[in-house]
């Protein structure tokens, strides 16, 4: 497997081989059902992950908005499936909306009530809020810490926009689901189901992340975060480099949302607001943003230590996450995947000769002329 491991063009299909042995045959066959849920919905924040790795760690765009995307496609989501229920119980309005005194059918609500137009909504109105956004924001320069807190303000002000709305739920968002596109999701076997489509889904995201970074396209989205300036001298356009991985991203981010909905069971504001928007980014770094699997290892293990811990230490765990994250901003830039890199490097210094051979010094009397003879 070593040599296999070794040999560039067969590092990449092994690579996938492996992934997809251990999360649809080892995953399931060690996990409890309680637990594979678990690992499905982190694996929804992995892919989340993938699409700030790529707007951040290669091109340089601090996204502390992604809430905003993942939010939407969660939502849409939530939403159709509360009409299906609806329509399967034969009422008017979802139940939460006859506990809150709403008879009457919200108008936006309309268009979700049909799978493929909730399916097409959860893929083309992230991308193309992001494609506004950052033609907005990436057309006029505007960058760095900037953008950083552009996208975060955002991302509040779509939480608050929510918390106030009774037809969509409210402050306590949208739950009590009971069916994910005619499957019951009381059934053991379709909660798998869910795991094996997250896992397919962050498979094939992973793969077209590959493939962006390795392309032109990632060449030139390296070279903006770089030398942006450089990068128009020679004729590009740096902001149509950077909508496209924004949008990418933001594609990624609503995925993941309409996935976690049926996985988790709910999707209310808390869910899209500033803070998991923060904790999507420090799995990132934590990971290795520059890196292809550390944002994905890098989310997982932060979801997963956040729910170990916070279970025994609820209050300690924010403190942990935060000195966790500097500790590795400040000592490990590259991330945890940068660990073994720097191991090996070290080990290669340690492997050379303290001190090189140094020339032998010429005797007394002999001069420079006389060297240059011996040396002819």
């Amino acid at each position: 497997m070593s040599g296999l491991l070794q040999r560039p063009a067969l590092r990449t299909p092994v690579g996938f081989a492996l992934a997809a042995v251990l999360l649809f045959a080892v995953a399931p066959a060690v996990l409890s059902d309680f637990r594979l849920g678990l690992l499905a919905k982190f694996l929804c924040f992995a892919i989340v992950a993938v699409g700030i790795g790529l707007a951040w760690g290669r091109g340089g765009m601090l996204t502390l908005g992604q809430g905003v995307f993942f939010g939407i496609g969660a939502y849409i989501m939530a939403m159709h499936m509360q009409l299906a229920d609806a329509a399967r119980l034969k009422q008017d309005v979802p139940e939460f909306m006859q506990i809150a005194g709403i008879s009457e059918l919200p108008s936006y609500w309309l268009p979700f009530a049909s799978a493929p137009v909730a399916i097409l909504a959860i893929l083309l109105l992230p991308a193309l809020l992001a494609a506004a956004l950052g033609f907005g924001v990436f057309k006029r320069r505007v960058k760095g810490a900037y953008f950083a807190i552009l996208s975060q303000a955002l991302t509040a002000a779509l939480a608050i926009l929510l918390t106030g709305q009774q037809t969509i739920g409210g402050f306590t968002g949208l739950s009590d689901f009971r069916a994910f596109f005619g499957f019951r999701l009381d059934d053991p076997v379709n909660r798998r189901m869910l795991f094996f489509i997250a896992a397919a889904a962050l498979l094939l995201v992973v793969a077209v992340a590959r493939q962006l970074m390795h392309s032109r396209y990632g060449e030139l989205l390296v070279a903006v975060r770089d030398q942006e300036e450089r990068v128009r001298f020679l004729g590009y356009d740096p902001a149509n480099i950077k909508i496209v991985a924004y949008v990418v991203a933001a594609f990624f981010a609503g995925i993941a949302g309409a996935l976690f909905t049926p996985i988790v069971g709910i999707i209310s504001p808390a869910d899209i607001g500033v803070v998991p928007s923060i904790v999507f980014l420090i799995g990132v770094a934590i990971g290795g943003r520059t890196t292809l699997l550390g944002p994905v290892l890098g989310a997982i293990g932060v979801a997963w230590a956040q729910t170990t811990f916070s279970e025994h230490f609820p209050s300690g765990w924010t403190y942990l996450q935060g000195v966790l994250f500097i500790v590795v901003v400040g000592f490990i830039p590259a991330g945890l995947a940068g660990i073994w890199p720097m191991a090996r490097e070290l080990a290669e210094r340690f492997r050379r000769p303290a001190t090189a051979e140094a020339p032998a010094p010429a005797e007394v009397g002999d001069t420079v002329e006389e060297k240059k003879v011996e040396a002819r």
